[in-house]
């Protein structure tokens, strides 16, 4: 699997910038740097909005907002997800058939929509496979 396209959740991307969440902050950094360097790592723009809003107002030592719009700028240059019209009806489909929050289906959504074959996040049930989509969490 070391080609395999893979999904970054929200909370992966804050604790990267978040010095000061410990150990996840150590893995969410090496995934990232990882990522970066085989250029396999998908994202969307629902992730980045919330990315934003997090690092600037709600973490415990937030990022000035020139630098945090320069990592998400940053961070365009992966392989972007822009949820439509399309996503939403999906996403609908499978918060009924999972009962993931219509929020959460918009993440696997948008990485079945990338191709991604693995999700990481820390917020779905970890080693569920929804529409060919693992989920991993790579804090266990």
């Amino acid at each position: 699997m070391p080609d395999d396209k893979v999904f970054i959740d929200t909370n992966i991307m804050i604790y990267a910038y978040d010095a000061t969440a410990g150990r996840k902050h150590t893995v969410a950094c090496d995934l990232l740097t990882s990522l970066w360097e085989s250029g396999l790592g998908v994202i969307s723009t629902q992730v980045l909005q919330e990315f934003f809003v997090n690092v600037v107002q709600k973490i415990e030592r937030p990022i000035d907002k020139k630098l945090a719009r320069e990592i998400v700028r940053d961070f365009l240059k992966w392989n972007l997800v822009i949820n439509d019209g399309e996503s939403i009806l999906e996403a609908i489909d499978i918060c009924d058939r999972y009962g993931y929050s219509f929020w959460d289906a918009m993440i696997v959504e948008a990485a079945v929509k990338g191709g991604a074959t693995v999700l990481m996040t820390e917020d779905l049930q970890h080693g569920q496979i929804i529409r060919d989509v693992r989920i991993h969490n790579p804090f266990d």
